[in-house]
């Protein structure tokens, strides 16, 4: 069975294609700058250890025109990977917010897609593609089933008291006004590698999703029961452009003492904060380099980095009254041994204690990092959403 993943972002689109229940990857590739000068496809065949790698500019107008692009490249004579479009099965979409609404992968009818509608208000920057993601791809791939898969799902079983905010209740009740928590995918699929990993269904798993964005999830026994993220992408962690979490009363401050508007303080918020507001970088290959030359700011912005993850371990550690493992993922998760350093230390009254060296190594890629005196594993999953996706995609299918 083909499944063809697609994550329609504002300007772009990231695919694959997979061959299910096998999970191998066929091809996969992101268009950039959709709508924008230079727009650019970079799409890859796998052929066994073999990487095909094409680059095109393609001068795309809109989502329409970029799938369109992705069916044609995918259907090239020399190196594509199916003859027609309808050879595609099921197309399973990233949604990034289903609300209290949708609470598991779904097949989107016309229903689906009115609701996936009324929710742009929680979801204003990515919930308009997701749906132009959907809508062109049932015009591109005629005979496939669309599937939703929903960011939000896996936070869906948060109890009432840790996703509520301490509002008036009409507040939650007629605008929706919740935790919900994003990067749900990646949790579910890390959280349960690890358990998987553990040989346990009922541990109690810590995991911490480090990219561009960041996250991190309490989950016991498979069920998420509390996440760092809220009503949108924007509290918790520090995160590339990001703030976190920051106290509510620095933005009426800031409004009345710079006469910003509240959509500009969420623009800083949101575009300008986090580590490229306190360095003047985003990428963590930058800010260690600047470090290594001495820079100050980027010093004080990766000890706050990790200090503020430090303390979402121990609050989660007191949510789950301890953890059988901590999992790290994402880009700067898998990669920055220093970032995990820095989180890990002063936790052994917990029983926690970090190796920078990895003490095992598992055929699937699941790196151990803990010490020999350590009672919780410290492990690095890599994640792959996209798989996860495909995967629920596949089990909605097959189970009619």
């Amino acid at each position: 069975m083909q499944i063809f993943v697609v994550n329609c972002g504002s300007s772009s689109i990231k695919y694959r294609l997979l061959s299910m229940p096998e999970a191998t990857l066929v091809c996969s590739g992101l268009v950039e700058r959709i709508g924008l000068e230079g727009t650019i496809l970079i799409h890859k065949v796998y052929k066994g250890e073999e990487e095909i790698v094409i680059k095109k500019e393609t001068g795309d107008k809109n989502h329409a025109e970029a799938l369109a692009s992705v069916v044609s490249v995918m259907m090239d004579k020399e190196s594509g990977v199916i003859s027609s479009p309808d050879e595609i099965a099921l197309v399973g979409h990233r949604v990034l917010h289903g609300g209290d609404v949708f609470t598991k992968t779904i097949i989107v009818d016309e229903a689906v897609k009115a609701q996936i509608k009324k929710l742009f208000p929680l979801g204003p920057l990515h919930l308009p593609a997701n749906l132009t993601g959907i809508e062109v791809s049932e015009k591109l791939f005629v005979k496939a089933k669309q599937i939703a898969v929903f960011d939000t799902a896996f936070h869906q079983t948060l109890p009432d008291y840790a996703y509520r905010y301490a509002i008036s209740p009409e507040y939650y009740k007629n605008y929706g006004v919740r935790v919900y928590g994003f990067h749900g995918t990646s949790h579910k699929y890390v959280s349960e590698k690890a358990a998987a990993y553990l040989g346990n269904s009922n541990a109690k798993i810590i995991t911490i999703h480090l990219g561009n964005g960041c996250s991190m999830d309490a989950v016991n026994g498979g069920r998420c029961v509390d996440t760092s993220m809220g009503l949108g992408p924007l509290s918790g962690l520090i995160m590339g452009t990001r703030c976190g979490d920051i106290d509510p009363s620095v933005v009426f401050h800031l409004i009345e003492q710079t006469g910003l508007t509240a959509v500009q303080i969420q623009d800083i918020l949101n575009k300008k904060s986090g580590m490229l507001g306190l360095c003047g970088n985003s990428d963590m290959r930058d800010i260690k380099a600047a470090i290594k030359n001495g820079d100050e700011a980027s010093t004080l912005a990766y000890k706050m980095y990790a200090y503020r993850i430090k303390k979402y371990v121990g609050s989660y550690l007191a949510v789950l009254n301890g953890a059988d493992a901590i999992v790290f993922t994402g880009g700067i998760g898998e990669n920055d041994g220093a970032i995990r350093q820095l989180c890990m230390e002063g936790l052994e009254y917990a029983g926690i204690s970090y190796s920078e060296e990895a003490t095992k190594k598992s055929e699937d890629g699941i790196k151990e990092y803990q010490t020999a005196q350590s009672k919780v594993k410290i492990l690095v999953v890599p994640t792959n959403e996209e798989l996860e996706i495909a995967h629920q995609c596949h089990e909605l299918a097959i189970s009619g």
